[in-house]
């Protein structure tokens, strides 16, 4: 698959803002976010790209301040080359290490996850991830069947089973996300993660004790009602991918109405996480 990477360049003292870009970009397709120097690069594959929305969704925020992008497409066999040339470690909370197959692991972390940087989204690297794997580190996964919807690099079902789930369905309804999760399981031995492409209806039906859903605020919305059901009473449920004004609200309302009860967030650069008890 061909993308396009969309290079922004954003003159704006406020770090929100260029959060709120993101917001609106992912709303349109765009699946894959990476900061830089003055700016951020947006990726979206070719087929899903539309200049006439792009230039519909970002024309309010042109109002808001200034930036500027450039276009550059992406083959496929370029892709990895992408990602290894800008894949760098990261730390999570001091206790899990995440890296690439090129990077020297650090035995030192009592738990070590070995991402293959494809472009399957979910490295850790942005704060929705790494808020997500630190409310799972502060929380008892042990013998519990767990849910990954959106499971990009299947990262999240990965420390999952590192922390002890008993059972994983890691679902996403990118091809090359389904794949590079079973990838990414088997490069850290793990054999309890079932990989399944597709959305909301390719959920098995089961129920679970724990779901992990970063997405993006509309994909929750719209699912909201089906992750309840899957959800064992008692059970709890992250959510990530928005930002903490206005969406934690939305969210909140809308899983209100399926007896889904707020307990706590985590914040970075007003990017949220969620957690939410049945």
């Amino acid at each position: 698959m061909d993308y396009y990477e969309l290079l922004f360049t954003t003159i704006t003292t406020e770090d929100y803002q260029q959060d709120l870009l993101i917001g609106a970009l992912g709303e349109i397709g765009f699946d894959t976010f990476e900061e830089v120097d003055l700016g951020f690069k947006a990726f979206i594959p070719v087929g899903d790209f539309n200049q006439e929305m792009l230039d519909n969704q970002l024309a309010d925020y042109r109002e808001m301040f200034t930036f500027s992008y450039d276009i550059t497409l992406i083959p496929q066999k370029n892709w990895n080359e992408v990602w290894e040339s800008n894949f760098e470690p990261i730390e999570v909370s001091g206790q899990v290490f995440v890296r690439a197959t090129f990077h020297q692991p650090k035995p030192e972390f009592p738990y070590e996850i070995v991402i293959d940087p494809k472009m399957a989204f979910g490295t850790g690297h942005h704060q929705t991830t790494a808020m997500m794997m630190q409310l799972m580190l502060e929380n008892d996964f042990a013998g519990k069947k767990v849910l990954d919807m959106g499971c990009g690099t299947g990262i999240l079902a990965i420390l999952a089973a590192k922390l002890g789930v008993a059972k994983i369905a890691a679902i996403d309804y990118d091809i090359v996300c389904y794949e590079s999760t079973i990838e990414n399981s088997a490069l850290n031995n793990i054999d309890n993660i079932t990989a399944l492409c597709g959305s909301k209806e390719a959920i098995p039906d089961e129920q679970y004790d724990t779901i992990l859903a970063n997405i993006n605020r509309n994909i929750l919305l719209d699912q909201m009602e089906t992750y309840a059901r899957a959800l064992k009473p008692g059970g709890e449920i992250y959510f990530s991918g928005f930002y903490e004004t206005p969406d934690l609200d939305i969210i909140t309302d809308e899983a209100r109405k399926y007896n889904l009860k707020y307990i706590t967030h985590k914040k970075d650069k007003d990017w949220v996480a969620a957690k939410f008890i049945l």
